[in-house]
């Protein structure tokens, strides 16, 4: 892949890959990344917590990647508007790697990797760009946006597109429960485009279907939840909506996701206060993705959604919480003593 190296600093003008980014003055602790520049350059640069990253508008092809000792950097958009800076790149599951090794896997075709605690993203898109039709020779057609794990990682205002697997939240060990928190953020995918093991809140977010010209259905799930059996807390979408490119009942809301390298797993979804479009299927809403685990003996459940994909039109076919139940499902409770919500 080939990356511009050249990175800005707020005072300095262009400064070359490979040597130290001039800073403000008064110490102040920020990047200024232009079209030209490389947003992964200025990654690499920054140290020590408190950084800011501000990327201008301007359309940056690169793979992007976070590493934990990254922790508590902001990576956000100059103008507040997340349509005017994206971060885009178009690896698949499937997409041989240059130098020959096998191919990039789901993790590793993201567009965006952080695997850094307290970081936080906003005013931005994120995509991945490849598409099925342009590559029929692959097989592997998950493509990543975004693989997000680490401690209170904190997405707002940010635009997050693919198709498949479009937005990976995931945990950094198999026993340890990462919490991450999206609000005000755009998702659009069609398979299972929400997925993995995190205690994911999502609040005030716009998920959306896309339109596939396929001869099947269901064409596409929202959530694929993973979630360790030992965390009380999976995926929590609150006061959120749904709307779909497709035609009515295309997409169900969820199928639980147990992976292979973790059969123990214990599934959780909560949807609340949500409006769901009549592009997920009111009558089905849920299905298997391997029926050794059906999604009957998983934690998802509803509570006071709207709309017409929120009707109950088959007695226990959606799963409803009760008031006493809804209590235990807020961002208060999954999120506990972080409170990026403040």
């Amino acid at each position: 892949m080939h990356r511009r190296t050249l990175l800005t600093g707020i005072t300095a003008g262009l400064v070359a890959a490979g040597t130290a980014p001039a800073l403000a003055s008064a110490g102040r602790r920020v990047l200024h990344v232009r079209p030209g520049d490389s947003v992964q350059a200025a990654v690499d640069a920054v140290s020590g917590p408190g950084w800011i990253v501000v990327v201008h508008p301007g359309t940056y092809r690169e793979v992007v990647s976070v590493p934990a000792a990254k922790a508590g950097l902001t990576l956000r958009g100059a103008t507040g508007d997340p349509r005017d800076t994206v971060i885009i790149y178009d690896n698949a599951n499937g997409t041989p790697r240059p130098d020959g090794s096998g191919t990039y896997g789901t993790a590793g075709s993201a567009t965006f990797t952080s695997a850094a605690p307290g970081l936080t993203v906003r005013d931005l898109t994120l995509a991945n760009d490849w598409l099925r039709a342009d590559h029929p020779e692959i097989t592997g057609t998950q493509a990543v946006a975004a693989y997000t794990y680490g401690d209170r990682t904190r997405f707002e205002n940010v635009r997050l597109l693919a198709h498949q697997d479009t937005l990976f939240v995931e945990t950094g060990a198999l026993d340890t429960f990462d919490r991450q928190y999206f609000r005000d953020c755009y998702i659009e995918g069609d398979v299972d485009f929400v997925f993995g093991r995190a205690t994911a809140v999502f609040e005030h977010c716009h998920f959306r279907t896309l339109a596939r010209d396929v001869d099947f259905t269901p064409k596409g799930m929202v959530f694929a939840p993973s979630t360790a059996r030992a965390n009380p807390h999976g995926i929590l979408a609150v006061r959120c909506r749904i709307t779909s490119g497709a035609e009515d009942a295309a997409y169900k809301l969820a199928r639980p996701w147990v992976p292979s390298y973790e059969t123990t797993a214990w599934p959780s979804l909560v949807v609340r206060g949500t409006r769901i479009g009549p592009g997920i299927d009111a009558v089905a809403p849920y299905t298997n993705m391997r029926d050794a685990y059906p999604w009957q003996s998983m934690r998802f459940a509803e509570y006071r959604n709207t709309g017409p994909g929120a009707a109950v039109q088959v007695p226990g076919n959606r799963p409803l919480l009760s008031h006493a139940q809804a209590r235990s499902h807020t961002r208060e409770t999954y999120l506990g003593d972080w409170r990026p919500y403040a």
